[in-house]
């Protein structure tokens, strides 16, 4: 089933990911989720952190041209064709501060606290709070750059970033849950950085992929959604209404369970971890897509029970 596969495929991304780079696995500068540098040995870099600096917004105009330019160039196609590969699997299935999050839920659960939801209101409301991060990537660095912001801007989000201060702990490095007094900037970003992290923490508890809602990276890569290869599909004449991929979607989306005539119900918010194919009980209702054609479907034989009884 898709739970226990992706239960599966997550730790294997996770140990990979974070802990490759000591085996010789290196993956680069474009990998579409928090694998983050920061964290000693992993296996490449968050493409967030080369679109803000080093091959990104903050090259300077000159540099553009350059060769360090045409490397930009040739991440950015890296992490393009990735996105279009595999869409939103990569924060579903693979991202190790989605998996961090799911066992904080899974935790939650196996303690008997029951999930916080959010107003019906509140999810919509939050989705510009991860756009306008990513607007913060583009637009905070290359003032850095030109040396109108203190350098600490050249970085914004990395500097913000709880997959750093969090993930780090799995090194054995607690270098950034403390303040870093350098100067005033940083030390700014420090207090911020640690408030975040805080905040994200008892968020992940009390609400499945809490982080998520803000994370610029599913931003970005939802922007590239039209071109990608996976895709949530439904087939709304098999659909009988139940409910189930509504209750257990980490992100409270409910375009699978509303839609009533289109094919395909991919929403900005959706993490592709297929919970909603897994708990559908209707035979071929709802399925993953790759380049069109349905190579997941949900199964009455196979539909988990559900886990929230909340609608």
């Amino acid at each position: 089933m898709t739970r226990l596969r992706r239960w599966m495929v997550q730790p294997v991304c996770f140990a990979v990911l974070m802990f490759g780079g000591r085996l010789g696995i290196h993956l680069g500068a474009a990998v579409p989720c928090f694998v983050c540098p920061y964290v000693g040995g992993c296996a490449g870099q968050c493409y967030l952190m080369g679109l803000q600096g080093v091959y990104g917004f903050g090259l300077s105009w000159a540099a553009l041209f350059s060769p360090v330019g045409l490397k930009a160039l040739g991440w950015l196609a890296v992490f393009a064709l990735s996105v279009v590969l595999f869409g939103k699997l990569w924060c579903g299935w693979a991202c190790p501060f989605g998996a961090l999050s799911d066992w904080v839920g899974g935790l939650r659960r196996l303690l008997g606290f029951r999930e916080s939801r959010l107003s019906p209101c509140g999810r919509p409301r939050l989705g510009w709070v991860k756009y306008a991060l990513l607007a913060a990537c583009a637009i905070l660095p290359p003032l850095a750059t030109a040396k109108l912001l203190p350098p600490d801007f050249y970085l914004p989000f990395c500097n913000i970033c709880p997959g750093k201060s969090l993930l780090s702990l799995f090194a054995g490095d607690t270098t950034y849950l403390a303040l870093n007094t350098a100067n005033g900037v940083t030390l700014g970003f420090t207090a911020v950085l640690l408030a975040v992290t805080g905040v994200t923490l008892a968020g992940l508890f009390f609400k499945d992929r809490f982080f998520c809602h803000f994370c610029p990276m599913l931003a970005l890569i939802h922007l590239l959604a039209p071109l990608s290869a996976p895709r949530l599909g439904k087939w709304p004449d098999r659909c009988t209404g139940c409910g189930n991929c509504r209750r257990n979607c980490a992100m409270e989306v409910e375009r699978a369970y509303l839609e009533k005539v289109k094919a395909t119900v991919q929403d900005s918010a959706c993490v592709g971890c297929l919970r909603c194919v897994e708990a559908c009980p209707s035979d071929g209702a709802l399925g993953a897509k790759l380049f069109g054609l349905a190579v997941v479907r949900s199964s009455r034989h196979r539909a988990a029970v559900p886990r929230k009884a909340k609608s």
